[in-house]
């Protein structure tokens, strides 16, 4: 029968299937390389700061161990396991890698992809902590329907792509498959680990757990977490699970590089772009910016120089009426004042306060509560 066919086609494929080989450097050597980037990644996090570390300021990545980091974290805090927050979502790419992807299902693989990674770390000691995104918080609602509506495109062209050669497209054409986020939680789960459904901005949740609990470091593919005054941000994508090795990005060598303080950070990320603040509103204030900057660097890019010429504002311009001056008297916010504001405050975790803010805007520097509920199902960070 038909079904009997399909079946056994489908056990062919089965068997044929195989893992695509992850490439695992050379992680004791100078081999592994901090700035690769995952084909298909979507923007997260600060416009253009990612690319701007990558190609512009090397040394604020480190090639750091995890099981040297723990050790030296039991010696330091004796009693206490080091931990590690992960931002799940920022890690699908990394577990799945089954190269039959367009049908999907390789559930015993990714499974088992799963428990290796859990148990790569348990076996040194390091406790796991999993966030999944819950919900979509009101004032990212525009941002999440600007990757929804790109993702459809995308998914889209693969589905064109299929019509018309009648074959799986390369791994440019990549997409996580839909769901996947939400099983990756009950597998996590069945594996003994911690899993938590952020009520918040999942990014927002993720610093603050890593800040309030002394974490070891937060496990992740974010910008966002270079702007956090919290604990240290590894990098997913860099990861060598076999020696246990990645990437550490440093926001104190970053801020050494701008010649701005950790303070200035979200005021940084805010004039640049975010999932808050779109990095259209301030366009023409960074041009002016970069038009006024008169140490631009040659081996840099545009986009690199723009970051250097708005910090440098920042540091010479802004700083000089900290204080003295409103944020709205210094810098042409316009309509978009409380949207800019409320960028800013996004990155101020409990307890922690921001100089920018002269006197405390009415309304605008505590994050609300209430948030919306746009998905049930999670948005993959692809």
């Amino acid at each position: 029968s038909g079904s009997a066919r399909l079946a056994a086609a489908g056990r062919r494929a089965a068997r044929a299937r195989s893992w695509l080989c992850r490439r695992i450097p050379d992680c004791a050597g100078a081999s592994l390389d901090p700035f690769r980037e995952l084909s298909g990644s979507s923007v997260m996090g600060v416009r253009g700061l990612q690319g701007f570390v990558g190609s512009s300021c090397p040394h604020i990545c480190t090639v750091v161990n995890f099981r040297e980091l723990a050790e030296h974290h039991r010696n330091k805090h004796p009693g206490s396991a080091p931990t590690i927050v992960v931002d799940a979502m920022c890690c699908l790419r990394y577990w799945y890698t089954p190269e039959s992807w367009i049908c999907g299902g390789q559930w015993r693989e990714y499974f088992s992809a799963l428990r290796d990674f859990v148990k790569t770390f348990t076996t040194v000691g390091i406790k796991l902590v999993f966030f999944f995104d819950g919900m979509v918080e009101q004032e990212k609602r525009g941002e999440w329907v600007k990757r929804r509506l790109k993702n459809n495109r995308e998914i889209s062209r693969v589905f064109h792509y299929i019509k018309s050669h009648r074959e799986q497209p390369g791994r440019n054409m990549f997409f996580i498959p839909s769901g996947l986020a939400i099983f990756t939680r009950f597998a996590l789960k069945t594996l003994g680990q911690e899993t938590l459904c952020s009520l918040q901005e999942a990014d927002y949740e993720v610093a603050s757990y890593g800040l309030q609990n002394n974490c070891l470091g937060i496990l992740g593919e974010d910008t966002d977490y270079l702007i956090y005054d919290t604990c240290p941000y590894f990098s997913i994508g860099d990861l060598c699970l076999e020696s246990l090795s990645t990437v550490m990005l440093c926001r104190e060598k970053l801020c050494e590089s701008l010649a701005i303080s950790l303070a200035d950070l979200p005021l940084l990320a805010c004039l640049l772009g975010n999932d808050i603040v779109p990095e259209g509103m301030f366009e023409s204030f960074r041009y002016k910016c970069l038009s006024s900057y008169t140490s631009l660097k040659e081996n840099f890019d545009k986009k690199g120089n723009v970051i250097l010429a708005v910090a440098d504002h920042i540091s010479k311009v802004l700083h000089l009426h900290q204080g003295e001056k409103k944020l709205e008297e210094m810098l042409p916010l316009g309509p978009n004042k409380a949207l800019f504001y409320k960028g800013v405050a996004s990155y101020l975790l409990p307890g922690q306060k921001s100089p920018w803010f002269f006197q405390k805007p009415k309304g605008l520097i505590t994050l609300p509560k209430q948030v919306v509920s746009m998905s049930s199902d999670p948005e993959p960070k692809q």
